[in-house]
């Protein structure tokens, strides 16, 4: 294992999102802060308690998920598509780095990004409603596996693209839908037939819960079952990424 190219991958990777940091970290902060604000405060006063939680308690666990998701998404989908439109996927590809070495690399500084934006979520929202972590093991599990498992799907989605509007097509037509439809802004238990059924088959609203449990103590869904799901998740993605990457798929010219 080629330890000192994987950590210079790393290293790269951090760097490139901390060179922008306006663009990178406080403009998804603010995003995800304007929805705290705006859904929290507008539905509280209608809504009061959720599953025995207020309602400004309720939305900061799946708050902090959009936060981690969409930027560990962003961060390695952008990265690796741009090295390929630039040409310079060549210096990647001839480098003694393997499929195993880009992919810690890659994920690795999109982890961090997405990790820095949910923690600073996390922080501003505990301004407003106070800081809550009632199981910090499992909180901390699954913050880890969500940007992890979004890392990931970047990358394949990166591998995929050949055009700009098509590295968008993952987050537009299916990470939006599956993100409203997970339980951020109310409790899956709610919805009516079919959706609440629909509902069991989507990953985001395993990571959602096993967040809410994490910080508030309280789930919709049991954190063991939803930490082995996840964990199913990850070990496919991660399968699909290193086969991709091995086998150089819409990677060489």
């Amino acid at each position: 294992m080629n330890v000192l190219g994987m950590q210079t991958l790393f290293v790269k990777e951090v760097r490139r999102f901390m060179r922008v940091p306006g663009q990178t970290v406080l403009s998804p902060l603010i995003s995800t802060t304007l929805y705290f604000i705006v859904f929290g405060y507008s539905i509280s006063g209608r809504v009061a308690e959720v599953e025995g939680s207020p309602y400004l308690h309720f939305i900061v666990p799946g708050l902090v998920f959009l936060g981690i998701a969409n930027n560990a998404f962003l961060n390695s989908s952008s990265s690796l598509f741009i090295t390929k439109i630039q040409g310079t996927v060549v210096d990647l590809l001839v480098a003694p780095l393997g499929p195993g070495e880009l992919m810690a690399g890659f994920i690795g500084g999109a982890m961090v990004r997405g990790l820095v934006v949910g923690g600073l979520t996390w922080a501003v929202a505990g301004l407003f409603t106070g800081f809550s972590l009632e199981h910090a093991w499992v909180a901390a599990y699954f913050l880890l596996i969500a940007s992890y498992v979004f890392s990931v799907l970047g990358l394949l989605a990166a591998v995929w693209a050949e055009k700009f509007e098509q590295i968008n097509f993952f987050p537009t037509f299916v990470m939006l839908p599956l993100t409203f439809l997970g339980g951020v802004f109310y409790s899956v238990r709610e919805l009516p037939a079919p959706w609440s059924t629909v509902s069991l088959f989507n990953p985001m609203v395993y990571m959602v819960e096993g967040l809410r449990y994490g910080m508030l103590g309280r789930s919709a869904f049991s954190p063991a079952l939803g930490a082995g799901i996840l964990a199913g998740v990850a070990l496919v993605a991660t399968a699909a990424v290193y086969f991709v990457l091995r086998s150089g798929y819409r990677m060489k010219a």
